[in-house]
């Protein structure tokens, strides 16, 4: 069989998406380059009629969307929430539902930790705090945005509670933070079990996220055009004056052996469409909130030219973080920022998974989850890396299977002592030479043009690993294009060329040779080529197994320049009129997680809100004639 028959077996959420006549197809969950109109040819001619207008239109309903969505209609804007998905949330919506807000919010004050704007503010340009491997985790700030967020994060926290976000009632702590100042703890969590895990698509702890934003939204007269991707934004000249509006296409996510849509959980309030575009008319502003662009191939290799295509990303295949928000906005003259903190080696860009077995494992999908045809695989948790070896394409050990990523991140705690802003912080920072992720990604043993990509990584265990870590080495536990077995290595090598990604047809005695190496080890009781500690169980008892285990991209940390009110700026450094952006899709921000996006997504929605309106287009064939008094029926076609 060859490749190109072969990659067409694993199909992406992204195909099923874009239909019959998309074109070309993406690689199975490689997030190729789509085919955007604002990629390949500009601005489209801006239309005589618009289909829909509103006051504030959303491009993308996650941490920074929804905020953003409802600030503006706090403020008395209609707001449109255009969404490439069946339904809302985003890359948030499969997170751990961790958001660290600081700057001397109520939960801080409640616990007695001391926080204030200006100290998280100083935290968060901090020259001095480097990371284990030497990465400045604020060097590269955008002072302005750091200011923004510092000035807004404690109001943040207290409009996501107005909004029905509850957080655990527990002092704020550091788990699940990168990047978030080190002066005190700022992360909070919200309360799980407050949303039934089938209306999520994974269950994950975003779900007591997003779910609550969604119902406030909703509640206060925030319409969602679902299924819609935004190819174009219209400006009035290509690169000057002022936005006017968009086009999205319809993508409707089928599932394999269907032909019925996947529909929303809950379609009431939605704008109900089906013509293959539809352009939307902005009276006021435009919010760009699409989650950034790790699912973008081509474009995040633009920033670390090694996340080739096996390298799967965070939130397929149900987010696709495909840089459309990016694209869109460079299409008509944005400038794109903060490339020091992706192109750098940050701490939380490339991550090592517990899972194996599955091609995306980001989480674990559950088979109730409504798009689990897509995932197919839950895949099966790591407990003990002395459990197995892992191998190159070509069957050979590269590193230290219990290394993960770089150790420790710059939260409270993280020195000790911390003297702000002293240049001796740097120094006590203990070094960490050695970086699973590195050897993961760079090795090219194998590797062939015109890429020269490292190729699959391969988990290989035996029987008895199974049992000491208690598999169910089956499906729906394990994808048969990603997961292989035989009573003998020569047989489990041969079965490797099924998957899509293993380019190089592994060398028939390699994996032999590395497993009486690595058995040889574990007599010996210590591993002199990659310094594994105490090697413990040889590899030995049929059936043998090897399991997708590569690394994932998680976090997008450049994106388009904005300043402290989120307005785009242009490659002249001017203000784009009406244009907004907030999230993973801006850059400036070294911080990880949904903290930075929600408090992005406040400012932005009272900003957005606040602008002039433009005035209405002339034969406009809306549904909303009268976008501030509008009912919830005329939204609909």
């Amino acid at each position: 069989m060859n490749s190109q028959k072969k990659k067409k077996k694993g199909i992406s959420r992204r195909e099923f998406v874009r239909g019959a006549g998309a074109g070309t197809m993406a690689l199975a969950g490689a997030g190729a380059l789509p085919s955007l109109k604002a990629q390949t040819s500009g601005p489209s001619t801006i239309p005589e009629q618009w289909d829909l207008e509103a006051d504030v239109v959303v491009i993308g309903s996650g941490a920074a969307g929804l905020p953003a969505a409802i600030r503006a209609a706090n403020e008395g804007a209609t707001v449109i929430v255009v969404d490439a998905n069946y339904d809302i949330g985003g890359h948030a919506i499969l997170s751990g539902g961790n958001v660290a807000l600081g700057g001397g919010t109520p939960a801080q004050k409640k616990y007695g930790i001391k926080d204030s704007p200006d100290i998280l503010f100083r935290d968060l340009t901090d020259w001095s705090i480097v990371e284990s491997n030497g990465m400045p985790d604020y060097r590269y700030n955008d002072r302005g945005i750091q200011r923004a967020l510092a000035d807004n994060e404690a109001a943040t926290y207290e409009f996501l509670v107005e909004n029905g976000v509850v957080f655990e009632d527990k002092v704020p702590d550091t788990r699940g933070g990168h990047a978030l100042g080190i002066s005190a703890p700022r992360e909070n969590h919200t309360l799980r079990n407050q949303a039934p895990g089938l209306e999520s698509p994974s269950g994950s702890g975003g779900t007591n996220l997003m779910r609550p934003l969604e119902a406030s939204a909703r509640e206060k007269g925030v319409k969602f055009l679902l299924n819609y991707h935004m190819d174009v934004i219209f400006r009035e000249t290509p690169t000057s004056g002022r936005i006017l509006g968009i086009e999205a296409s319809y993508t409707p996510t089928i599932l394999p052996g269907t032909t019925t849509p996947l529909g929303s959980f809950r379609s009431q309030g939605n704008i109900e469409r089906n013509a293959s575009t539809v352009t939307v008319k902005a009276i006021k502003a435009i919010m760009i909130a699409t989650g950034g662009h790790t699912g973008n191939v081509h474009f995040r290799r633009m920033l670390d030219p090694r996340v080739t295509e096996e390298i799967q990303y965070g939130g397929a295949p149900y987010s696709p973080q495909d840089a459309s928000g990016e694209l869109a906005g460079m299409a008509i003259g944005a400038s794109f920022w903060g490339t020091a903190n992706q192109t750098f080696e940050r701490n939380g860009f490339i991550r090592k998974r517990n899972l194996i077995g599955a091609q995306y494992l980001y989480v674990t999908w559950r088979p109730g989850s409504p798009i689990f045809p897509l995932a197919r695989a839950t895949g099966l948790r790591v407990r003990d890396w002395q459990n197995l070896i892992l191998v190159n394409q070509v069957g050979k050990r590269f590193y230290d299977e219990t290394k993960g990523n770089w150790p420790g991140g710059s939260v409270a705690g993280f020195l000790d002592p911390y003297i702000p802003g002293d240049w001796r912080n740097a120094r006590r920072v203990k070094h960490g030479s050695s970086n699973y992720m590195d050897a993961a990604l760079a090795m090219n043993e194998g590797s062939t043009a015109p890429d020269y990509a490292p190729g699959p990584t391969w988990a290989i265990f035996d029987a008895e690993a199974v049992q000491r870590e208690k598999w169910d080495p089956k499906p729906p536990n394990t994808d048969p294009l990603y997961f292989f077995s035989a009573d003998t290595l020569a047989e489990l090598t041969a079965r490797l060329k099924k998957n899509p990604y293993q380019k190089v047809e592994m060398p028939a005695g390699n994996l032999k040779a590395t497993v009486a190496r690595y058995n040889s080890i574990v007599d010996f009781g210590h591993d002199p080529d990659f310094e594994k500690p105490s090697p413990q169980y040889k590899i030995k008892t049929p059936p043998f197994y090897a399991a997708w285990a590569g690394p994932v991209v998680h976090d997008s940390y450049a994106g388009l320049r904005i300043n402290m009110k989120c307005q785009v700026i242009d490659v002249k450094g001017e203000v784009i009129p009406g244009l907004y952006c907030g999230g993973e899709s801006a850059g400036g921000c070294s911080q990880h997680g949904t903290g930075r996006c929600t408090t992005l997504g406040y400012i932005a929605g009272k900003e957005a809100a606040a602008e002039p309106d433009w005035p209405r287009a002339r034969n406009s064939k809306s549904q909303i004639q009268n976008s501030k008094q509008i009912s919830n029926s005329k939204f609909k076609t």
